[in-house]
C-alpha cells in the first residue's frame, strides 16, 4: 500500500442573486458563488484534492462547463461521480483539510455541518476551516471566494 497526496484550489465571483453554498451546506446570502454548477468552493477544491492524489487529473477535465455538465449540478453530486472513479482506480480517501478564504460569510456557526457533509460522502474524515485576507486581493474586496484543500490516499 502507498500513500498519496493532492492539492486542489478554486476561486469563484460573487454574483447577486445566486444561491450561496459552502462545504455543500447552503447559506442565506444575497450573493452566491457563479458558476456552470453551483460554484461550491470549498467542495471544488476537495474534488481537486482527491483526483489529483489519485493521478485522475482535476475537475474540469472530469466535468468540463459544457453541456456534458448539467447547468447548476450540485457540487455534492460532482464529488460523489469523482469520488467512484478514485475507488475504482483501487484508492481509498485517509482524509481531506479544506479551508476557505474570505472575508465573509463567517463559517464558524456552520464548520461542523460542512464536515460532516463532506465525510459522510468521502467515508473519510474531513476538516473545514476559513481564513481572511485581512482585506487583500479579490477575497479580500469582497469579489469573491477561493478554497483550498488537500487530500490523503492510500492506494493498494
Amino acid at each position: 500500500m502507498s500513500y498519496r497526496v493532492g492539492i486542489g484550489v478554486d476561486a469563484h465571483a460573487l454574483a447577486e442573486g445566486v444561491p450561496l453554498v459552502l462545504g455543500g451546506v447552503p447559506f442565506d446570502s444575497p450573493r452566491g458563488l457563479a458558476g456552470h454548477s453551483d460554484g461550491d468552493v470549498i467542495t471544488h477544491a476537495l474534488i481537486d484534492a482527491v483526483l489529483g492524489a489519485a493521478g485522475l487529473g482535476d475537475i474540469g477535465s472530469l466535468f468540463p462547463s459544457d453541456s456534458a455538465t448539467p447547468q447548476g449540478v450540485s457540487s455534492l453530486d460532482l464529488l460523489r461521480d469523482a469520488l467512484e472513479q478514485v475507488r475504482q482506480a483501487g484508492c481509498s480517501v485517509v482524509n481531506a483539510d479544506c479551508v476557505l478564504i474570505g472575508e465573509e460569510p463567517r463559517i464558524a456557526p456552520r464548520r461542523e455541518e460542512m464536515a460532516r457533509t463532506l465525510s459522510e460522502i468521502l467515508g473519510a474524515p474531513v476538516s473545514v476551516r476559513a481564513t481572511t485576507t485581512d482585506k487583500l486581493g479579490f477575497t479580500g474586496r469582497g469579489e469573491g471566494l477561493a478554497a483550498q484543500a488537500v487530500a490523503l490516499v492510500t492506494q493498494s
